[in-house]
């Protein structure tokens, strides 16, 4: 494992021979001293992405920095269906939707990069179709929330200026090329999905959003759910492993009923995040796995943003039965991962309902 320069935040103190004070998943060590020491990560880089000009390739990508000072990137993915079209004999741009997205891991681990998230998002862009933006944003417990909403605000900032470039000669090409930023969801997965809630909950977007579309959200809570509490140990996320995560993504001294981690629990505040929160929010899609540990919260949690939109806004949940926390990330090949796609895309692009015959609507 490699050290990081500095110790975690939250952290304290020093002892002559520093421990292990936790291992998480053997990726990511905390010591007594608060230095952190992450295993060396299997990327995707930016020299495995087709030329710019290579009109064969499905889904061209690229790296782009969003904030300079924390040295943030996303990697922005445009499919070959955006740009130029032919409509009734004359050339005319196919402008695409945006979607943004948060990968998941706990806040602890997981980069864009990673190989499962660069090919969720690839399948994302080709196949919805969209632009699809993945951001990385800054890990605990080095920076701990809120850390990565804040990271999550400035990349929501870059899209704006992007958006007010767009007429000049300000804007990333690509995206001035190819994508309607008229139409922006804001999505993540797990660890991501908490952040896109809470990049979203709070009014006075600079840019406007058509939607946001939470899989499999990670939120959290002090008071046991029934799921959670029931939750087998042969699965990926398991109640030590995500009380774990939560003790290092959390300031130092919170419980599992920070506003970060409960949204909607006892220590929310009115405002931003707080109980009103899902007044403020644009139409919402929530997947996830009915076999989920985190089900019966995300259940609750669609219920409170429900009772607080009232008959404002669209509010759909979508549950695959059989399936686990993270099922299209873990087998991105199969049928509900496949289904997941179409669920979204509908959402995205209109059409039918989001819940299909498949899936359990909620």
């Amino acid at each position: 494992m490699s050290s990081t320069t500095s110790p975690a935040s939250g952290v304290s103190g020093k002892v002559p021979l520093p421990h292990v004070v936790e291992d998480c998943l053997g990726l990511v060590q905390l010591l007594s001293d608060g230095t952190v020491k992450r295993a060396p990560a299997t990327l995707v880089l930016p020299d495995d992405a087709p030329p710019p000009d290579d009109d064969a390739a499905p889904v061209r990508w690229k790296d782009v920095v969003y904030d300079e000072a924390r040295n943030l990137s996303l990697r922005m993915y445009v499919p070959s269906a955006a740009g130029a079209a032919v409509e009734g004999g004359a050339e005319t741009k196919l402008k695409l939707p945006v979607l943004v997205y948060f990968h998941g891991g706990g806040f602890v681990v997981g980069s864009f990069a990673s190989p499962e998230f660069h090919a969720a998002c690839l399948r994302l862009a080709a196949e919805l179709p969209a632009v699809v933006l993945s951001a990385d944003y800054r890990l605990a417990p080095e920076h701990r929330l809120p850390a990565a909403v804040e990271d999550a605000d400035a990349l929501l900032s870059w899209l704006a200026d992007q958006q007010e470039a767009a007429a000049g000669a300000g804007a990333d090409p690509w995206l001035a090329d190819a994508a309607d930023l008229g139409r922006v969801f804001v999505s993540g997965d797990s660890a991501g999905a908490n952040i896109a809630h809470h990049a979203v909950a709070a009014s006075g977007w600079r840019l406007p959003l058509a939607g946001c579309v939470l899989l499999w959200p990670y939120f959290g809570g002090e008071r046991r759910t029934a799921s959670e509490a029931g939750c087998p140990g042969d699965v990926f996320l398991t109640l030590p492993l995500y009380d774990q995560m939560w003790r290092l993504a959390l300031p130092a001294g919170a419980t599992r009923d920070h506003p970060a981690a409960n949204p909607f629990g006892p220590e929310a505040a009115s405002g931003p995040g707080g109980p009103g929160a899902g007044a403020e929010l644009p139409p919402l899609l929530v997947a996830a796995g009915d076999r989920d540990m985190l089900i019966d919260r995300i259940r609750e949690y669609v219920a409170r943003v429900r009772a607080a939109a009232g008959n404002n806004r669209r509010v759909d949940l979508v549950e695959f039965p059989g399936e686990g926390h993270g099922f299209a990330i873990f087998e991105p090949d199969g049928e509900a991962a496949g289904e997941l796609v179409r669920v979204v895309r509908r959402f995205v692009h209109g059409g039918d309902d989001a819940a299909a015959p498949a899936p359990r609507s909620g």
